[in-house]
């Protein structure tokens, strides 16, 4: 039996863009371009890369919080886009989600005891008594008091709200969250507080984590292997060690050398890309990079490369990878 909680296989979401009276079709926007990738139980992949690349519409296509257009997810083997709004309902208490705002994720009118019980009440978890039972020990879990549970969300500050979010997505014991840039709006020190955090949760509750981030030195704190997109395709994938030390596709190459050092002495190689990330809605033909990259050859205008192995478990999906290899190892 295989060991991924989670498979992606081909995955497509577009939005249509339509116009006038009838909403004629005219385009779409390809948010998600054919992405596959897989999720041991247990393990967090880190999905990384620039606003706009569609690494939140990854997530929510995984929850079907939006219906992917084609494409299998394939959960504990079972393809999740196939299932009727009954039994997808019934799966969620299996996939939770972090979201990004901790705030506007919850509801101003809901005490924060009823928010964290909401889940419990929703699939008939426990008696009333257990119910609250249990979001007094998930309050402690995350960091919090019992006598929280009477607040509100505005009484809180933003790591506070999100330690909320987090016990909420907690409560029904779930197999699998995706963590939708889950500290991208929190301070530095917050940040790392919420990241020790959901390290411990994990061991703890034996989470398995999709890790959705745009900044790289986050998602190393708490990857086990990390995925580069960029415009709706996946251009690298591998473990985090190899990754950051040998990133090989030129678009994670530019990522990796903007990540700053602590050390005012130290000078480091940054690797400018020159023009605008193309649109979504009329992506380059062949490789989407290619009207960026300083490496580009013919074939890359012209054909879509593909993700293949080009290490032991280092995916890169590029034309030119003899160029990079020279490049890292410095024999060019």
């Amino acid at each position: 039996m295989s060991g991924f909680i989670l498979e992606v296989k081909n995955l497509i979401k577009y939005f249509p863009i339509t116009k006038g009276i009838i909403s004629k079709p005219v385009g779409a926007v390809k948010a998600v371009d054919d992405i596959s990738f897989s999720i041991n139980k247990g393990e967090t992949l880190g999905l990384v890369g620039e606003s706009g690349c569609g690494k939140s519409t990854t997530g929510r296509c995984i929850l079907r919080l939006l219906e992917p257009t084609s494409g299998q997810i394939l959960f504990n083997g079972q393809d999740i886009a196939k299932l009727d709004s009954l039994k997808m309902r019934l799966l969620r208490k299996d996939i939770q989600i972090i979201f990004q705002d901790p705030y506007a994720s919850l509801n101003p009118r809901l005490t924060v005891g009823d928010m964290i019980a909401e889940p419990l009440r929703n699939f008939g978890i426990g008696t009333r008594k257990t119910q609250e039972k249990r979001v007094q020990e998930l309050l402690e879990i995350v960091g919090l008091s019992p006598y929280h549970t009477s607040r509100y969300p505005h009484e809180f500050s933003g790591g506070q709200r999100q330690r909320i979010g987090i016990a909420r997505a907690l409560s029904v014991n779930p197999k699998l969250i995706v963590c939708d840039e889950p500290v991208s709006a929190l301070d530095v020190s917050i940040q790392a507080q919420v990241i020790n955090l959901l390290k411990d949760l994990q061991k703890e509750f034996s989470l398995t984590l999709l890790f959705i981030a745009h900044d790289l030195s986050v998602v190393k704190h708490i990857s086990n292997r990390v995925a580069v997109m960029y415009l709706g395709r996946i251009v690298e994938l591998a473990d985090y060690k190899n990754l950051y030390r040998e990133p090989m596709h030129p678009y994670s190459q530019a990522l990796f050398s903007a990540i700053p050092i602590p050390n005012p002495r130290l000078k480091k190689n940054r690797i400018l890309l020159e023009g605008d990330v193309p649109s979504p809605i009329n992506p380059p033909s062949g490789c989407n990079f290619h009207t960026r990259c300083p490496q580009a050859i013919e074939i890359c205008r012209h054909q879509k490369p593909v993700l293949k192995e080009h290490k032991t478990k280092h995916l890169v999906s590029c034309h030119n990878l003899n160029f990079q290899q020279r490049r890292c190892t410095g024999t060019d």
